[in-house]
């Protein structure tokens, strides 16, 4: 028998305190800055942090007992490509990432940063409208993870949609 025709899992966990007014503002407030759509996409975010956590603490265990020297190898150069970590960076130092270092790593993001955008919201209607590219192939997934070496790579598909700022006096 093959795989199942059922739902798929689900990619987040949200919070366990539904109605916790210091995260619900912190919530807002990353909302508004990084862009998102809906609250469930920052749910996502924070669970693939806490399995990268989780990974390091299993990894930090076979230390301890003398195995998982080239998984750690393997797992910290997965996290120095998205630009998480420094290349020289040991498991201690991914224990202390933060969401806003995952956030920053968006593609979401990047495109703002980069000027490609002139706000948050309309760098994400770039993406899923699918103006944008990275590499050779267009990427409609604002919440895709940027690796450091296709940051450079990040352009518009058609230059008719690059964002040029308006400079010009209007009152002449």
């Amino acid at each position: 028998m093959g795989g199942t025709t059922g739902r798929q899992s689900k990619k987040y966990a949200p919070p366990i305190k539904q109605w916790d007014a210091a995260r619900i503002e912190r919530d807002k407030q990353l909302k508004k800055i990084y862009g998102f759509k809906n609250k469930r996409e920052l749910w996502k975010e924070e669970s693939f942090l806490r399995t990268i956590r989780k990974r390091v603490r299993e990894l930090i265990g076979l230390k301890a007992i003398g195995k998982g020297a080239e998984e750690e190898k393997i797992f910290l150069k997965m996290l120095s490509d998205f630009g998480l970590v420094k290349k020289d960076a040991v498991l201690d130092d991914v224990l202390d990432l933060k969401l806003e270092n995952v956030l920053d790593r968006r593609l979401q993001m990047i495109v703002f940063k980069r000027g490609m955008a002139p706000t948050i919201k309309s760098a994400r209607q770039l993406i899923v409208h699918g103006h944008v590219l990275v590499g050779d192939r267009v990427v409609t997934s604002p919440s895709y993870l940027v690796k450091t070496w296709e940051e450079e790579t990040i352009n518009y598909v058609d230059p008719k949609f690059a964002y040029k700022p308006n400079t010009e006096n209007k009152a002449e």
